[in-house]
């Protein structure tokens, strides 16, 4: 920021430039592109192997003729959030201080919009660097509510995106992983201050909050691999129009053959179009509740 500003608070400066306060400081450290190479390549298998630890990742690199250890493999895949699906005891680890809460969609149905959404993270590799993508999505009608980018997996581009859904409806249940950025206090108590219960996957558990996760696979397979964004603003302008086509151009065969705009829609009311912004564009009564149909998942 400009020094003849100094008059104006960062509060107001973050504000008036449409950037994050909390990643105005924060400068991602430098990756090697060689790792960034790694990562583009992790990212893809993941996607068809979401059950490969590091330790099969590592074997699978070095078919690739990628020959790196395991403990950079760890390292990387934790960067990206990345960790093998299945069911194992005693792995729920939020930050510190952070409450879990149970999931509470177990042999639910979902009955209609704004009964049951959830969000998640992903990785968007780039042509060079990377970048974090959230999402909120709404289960029944896959529509999907917004969405923000951010060079760093920090909680406020997550409070942005929730902050964006909500102008648009209420869910009944808000569904995500155990991540940090989700069971911040600032994350859950926002979902409770508008009366919306709580719900968690177990961790390693992405077939919990399955909807999201093939969302991301289509998100990447049509769009991030065929594009190899060179900058932010170009992953943020791709981004923008490819979830405004999902929303209201492409049909699911899950959903009749409509687009989620048009399911979404039958609630009565017309949704808003999401739109997005960097995080920091420079650099880049839950038990009570009547749940009723299981969502067709194809």
């Amino acid at each position: 920021m400009e020094r003849e500003h100094e008059s104006l608070s960062v509060v107001r400066q973050c504000a008036l430039l449409g950037v994050s306060r909390s990643g105005l400081y924060r400068r991602r450290s430098e990756v090697s592109e060689e790792d960034e190479e790694l990562m583009g390549l992790m990212d893809r298998q993941y996607l068809k192997t979401p059950y490969y630890g590091s330790r099969r990742m590592t074997v699978w690199l070095g078919s690739q003729g990628k020959r790196v250890n395991r403990k950079r493999v760890r390292r990387l895949m934790r960067a990206m959030g990345l960790q093998a699906v299945y069911r194992r005891p005693n792995t729920s680890r939020p930050a510190k201080g952070h409450t879990v809460y149970p999931y509470l969609l177990s042999g639910v149905a979902v009955s209609g919009p704004n009964h049951v959404w959830s969000a998640d993270i992903t990785y968007i590799p780039m042509a060079r660097g990377h970048l974090y993508l959230v999402a909120v999505i709404d289960w029944y009608s896959r529509y999907v509510l917004s969405w923000r980018l951010s060079n760093t997996m920090d909680v406020e581009f997550c409070m942005e995106a929730l902050r964006d859904a909500l102008r648009i409806g209420t869910p009944q249940v808000f569904n995500t992983d155990q991540g940090s950025q989700f069971t911040s206090g600032a994350f859950t108590g926002l979902l409770e201050a508008n009366g919306i219960a709580v719900s968690m996957d177990g961790k390693g558990r992405c077939v919990d909050n399955v909807l999201i996760e093939r969302l991301w696979r289509t998100v990447k397979y049509e769009e991030v691999y065929l594009r190899a964004y060179e900058s932010g603003s170009q992953a943020r302008a791709g981004l923008g129009a490819y979830f405004d086509f999902y929303n209201t151009s492409r049909p699911h065969q899950a959903l009749g053959y409509r687009t989620p705009a048009e399911v979404y829609a039958s609630r009565g009311e017309e949704p808003a179009r999401p739109e997005a912004t960097t995080a920091s564009e420079s650099r880049l009564t839950a038990a009570g509740l009547q749940l009723n149909l299981v969502p067709d998942l194809s």
